[in-house]
């Protein structure tokens, strides 16, 4: 080792006899300590910034079974310290001058308050290394005080006492101190072992979060208005192997859902209603499709019906911007326009039909308007009037044979004139509370759920004192 200090008593590496400095007889021999014992005499490590040196290593036993190991170091001042390990649990000590005061059931030291935990008789058992006094076997009894993660203790052997002071260090801090790898396993509760982390800071941090989080969400929703953004009637027909466009709108505030409510006046019959909402900076595209379907019959006497014409769901998170729809709609049986197959004149921007009732339809190519003629002499003068077929003769007998034999289109209007739209409303909600009150019943979930496991932890800590705090079974 290097350092320098006056050795009394040593027992030998290789005999395991307890001899004394100067003699030649050994004293007795000793148990050489094998067991969960990790660091060496001679072995150098750094704590709390000083550097110290393994000189002894002595095993203590408690009754029949109760084992703890102490290594004693030295620094190069010659100052002492002390590592004790139960269990794999570690305390650092380093002995005191003077006597703390003590009472029945407390001790007090440097103004702070230290609770009796236990009273412990034990012997040695084994041990190994340099001692700078007499090695002593007897019985010695250790009272130990504890406070949070630092305790005190009185050592006695008969009428001689020397009083300590002691703090937690995690198997980590001793694993990087001395270099070593394989360290005993923690097994319980160390009796200055403190709680994973610091509960009190937690909370503080916990509430900081809950009123930031009360403050954000008070600024969404005063900033924000509820406003209905879209609504309008679209007929199946405009929107047939196409998307209808919608005109740009903005949204400001905090982000909220967007309500998208669809109609469709179908009965026994399907609709499906698909809305692409854009956002005209970033072109991020949000899909939501529908279906709107409505059924009933009367079957074994009774009557039923199920589905609705009214359908709604939301586009959840929509944040504040510019925004634009596509939209496109579909029915049952697709959408048929009667006037594709109609007979249409030479020139003409203009398609005929017929329904079973002899009535005659005009409809214009450009603006879809649809003219009705009750006589074939009425709609004959206007095919002549908008073509300018007057003087040929040709054209004209062949439009009086197609309208004499014009196959009528059963139904017409009526039958296409069912459910022939769907209608779109869009309304920006109001700032949805969900979040906000699940975020805080979590942290205060977190919190509380924190102190009953403090609890269990503490709990655990003093079952093995005569002087617990907490109430046992």
């Amino acid at each position: 080792m290097a350092i320098d200090f006056t050795v009394k008593e040593f027992i030998c590496s290789h005999c395991d006899n307890l001899i004394e400095v100067g003699k030649i007889t050994p004293k007795k021999l000793v148990k050489k300590p094998l067991e969960n014992v990790v660091l060496e005499v001679g072995r150098k490590g750094i704590i709390d910034d000083t550097e110290y040196w393994v000189i002894n290593i002595v095993i203590k036993k408690y009754g029949s079974d109760v084992y703890w190991r102490e290594y004693a170091l030295k620094d190069k001042a010659g100052n002492d310290a002390f590592l004790s390990e139960s269990d794999g649990n570690w305390v650092f000590l380093q002995q005191l001058e003077f006597a703390f005061k003590e009472s029945k059931f407390y001790a007090e030291h440097e103004g702070r308050k230290y609770r009796w935990y236990e009273t412990t008789p034990c012997s040695t058992y084994a041990a190994t290394g340099f001692f700078e006094e007499k090695a002593n076997f007897a019985l010695v009894s250790y009272k130990e005080y504890v406070n949070g993660t630092e305790m005190i203790s009185r050592e006695q052997y008969g009428n001689s006492p020397q009083y300590f002071k002691g703090h937690y260090i995690s198997r980590s801090a001793i694993r990087k101190a001395f270099g070593v790898k394989d360290l005993p396993s923690s097994l319980g509760i160390g009796i200055v072992q403190p709680f994973p982390y610091n509960l009190r800071q937690c909370t503080n941090i916990m509430a900081i979060v809950a009123l930031l989080i009360c403050l954000l969400q008070l600024y969404v929703v005063t900033s924000r208005t509820n406003q209905t953004v879209f609504e309008q009637t679209i007929k199946f027909t405009d929107v047939t192997d196409k998307e209808l466009i919608s005109n740009s709108f903005s949204l400001s505030g905090g982000s909220a859902p967007l309500k998208v409510n669809a109609f469709a006046d179908v009965d026994n019959s399907w609709a499906n209603v698909g809305i692409s909402l854009v956002n005209e900076k970033t072109n991020e595209v949000i899909y939501a499709s529908k279906d709107i379907e409505q059924y009933s019959g009367f079957e074994g006497g009774e009557s039923w019906s199920e589905g609705s014409q009214n359908e709604d769901f939301n586009i959840c998170g929509v944040a504040p911007g510019t925004y634009h729809f596509q939209i496109s709609a579909e029915k049952e049986g697709g959408v048929v326009d009667p006037f594709k197959s109609g007979y249409r004149p030479p020139n003409s921007d203009f398609s005929v039909i017929q329904n079973e009732s002899g009535s005659f339809f005009l409809q214009n190519d450009k603006d879809k308007t649809i003219n009705t003629y009750v006589g074939k002499e009425e709609l004959e003068r206007e095919i002549l009037r908008r073509t300018g077929i007057l003087n040929n003769q040709k054209e004209i007998k062949k439009m009086d044979s197609v309208l004499i034999n014009m196959v009528p289109d059963y139904g017409y209007p009526e039958k296409y004139e069912e459910h022939t739209t769907v209608s779109i409303k869009a309304t920006w909600l109001p700032v949805s509370f969900w979040n906000f009150g699940i975020v805080l019943v979590c942290l205060i979930v977190f919190t509380v759920l924190s102190y009953i496991a403090r609890r269990i932890f503490e709990t655990s800590k003093w079952k093995n004192s005569s002087n617990s705090p907490y109430p046992t079974n």
